[in-house]
C-alpha cells in the first residue's frame, strides 16, 4: 500500500484512537537513530533472506492459533513457506518447537521468546508507534536483523508497508516482500483475546475491552483489503 492510500486509514485511526501523529513520528525517528548506529537490513536485504518461497504463513495471537499450527505442522511441509508470526504468537510457535523466519513486533509480546527466535534465526521487524517509545529505546538494540517499521511517514532507515496491528502489519509486509499466496493461522479478528496477544492475562482467554475489538475491527478492514486489492491469494484458516 503507498503511503498516500495507507494515510487517509492512519488520519482516520488517529482521529478514532486519540493518537498522536507527532509522538508516531518522534518514534520512527528515535528508532532511525538506532538502526543507524546499531545496524539494519533494508527491505532488499530482508527479500533476499526469505527468497526461498514466494508462500507465505502469517500467525496471529487469536484463540485459533494452537489449532493452526498443529494442522499446519500435520498437513504442510512448512519449510516451502516463510513463517511471520505476529509478536506474541512467537511463543505459540515455540512452544510447538517451530521457529519463525520473521517476527514482526511493537515489542509488546513476550520479548524472551522474540528474542529466542532471533537467536535461533527469525529477522525481526521492529514497529515503533508513540506508545511504545521507551520498548524501541530499551530493546532494539538487544536484536540481530531488524527492519523498523511505522504506521506514520517512513523516515530514513524506518518503513511504511500499510497496516495497524502487528497481524495485518505482517500481512502487509508478505505483500512487499513478493507474496503470491498467504496463509493466515489464528487471524480470528473476534471479541476474545489471548494470553498470547496479551502476556499477562491471568486466563489463557479473556473477553477483549473496547479499545481491542476496534484494533481488531481496523485489523479484518485492512486485511480485506488486501484480499480485494492487492494481486495475491489470502487463505483464512478461520473461514
Amino acid at each position: 500500500m503507498e503511503f498516500g492510500l495507507w494515510e487517509r486509514y492512519y488520519k482516520e485511526i488517529l482521529d478514532d484512537f486519540g493518537f498522536s501523529r507527532s509522538d508516531d513520528e518522534n518514534s520512527a525517528k528515535v528508532l532511525d537513530e538506532i538502526l543507524s548506529e546499531e545496524g539494519c537490513l533494508t527491505l532488499d536485504d530482508l527479500a533476499q533472506i526469505v527468497g526461498f518461497s514466494d508462500k507465505y504463513i502469517v500467525f496471529g495471537a487469536g484463540p485459533s492459533l494452537k489449532e493452526h499450527i498443529i494442522q499446519l505442522k500435520e498437513n504442510y511441509d512448512l519449510k516451502d513457506y516463510v513463517l511471520i508470526s505476529a509478536d506474541g504468537a512467537t511463543t505459540a510457535l515455540i512452544e510447538e518447537r517451530l521457529s519463525p523466519d520473521i517476527v514482526a513486533t511493537d515489542l509488546d509480546g513476550n520479548l524472551d521468546d522474540i528474542l529466542l527466535a532471533n537467536i535461533r534465526g527469525a529477522n525481526i521487524v521492529v514497529h515503533a508507534h508513540g506508545d511504545n517509545l521507551d520498548q524501541v529505546v530499551k530493546f532494539t538494540p538487544f536484536f540481530n536483523n531488524v527492519l523498523g517499521t511505522t504506521q506514520a511517514q517512513p523516515v530514513g532507515n524506518v518503513y511504511n508497508f500499510g497496516g495497524f496491528t502487528d497481524g495485518d502489519r505482517a500481512i502487509f509486509l508478505a505483500v512487499a516482500l513478493g507474496a503470491s499466496e498467504i496463509t493466515l493461522a489464528g487471524m480470528d479478528f473476534g471479541d476474545v483475546v489471548t494470553k498470547y496477544s496479551r502476556p499477562n492475562l491471568p486466563t489463557d482467554l479473556a473477553d477483549a475491552d473496547d479499545f481491542k475489538r476496534k484494533k481488531l475491527m481496523y485489523a479484518e478492514r485492512l486485511t480485506d483489503w488486501i484480499i480485494e486489492n492487492e494481486n495475491v491469494d489470502v487463505i483464512n484458516m478461520c473461514k
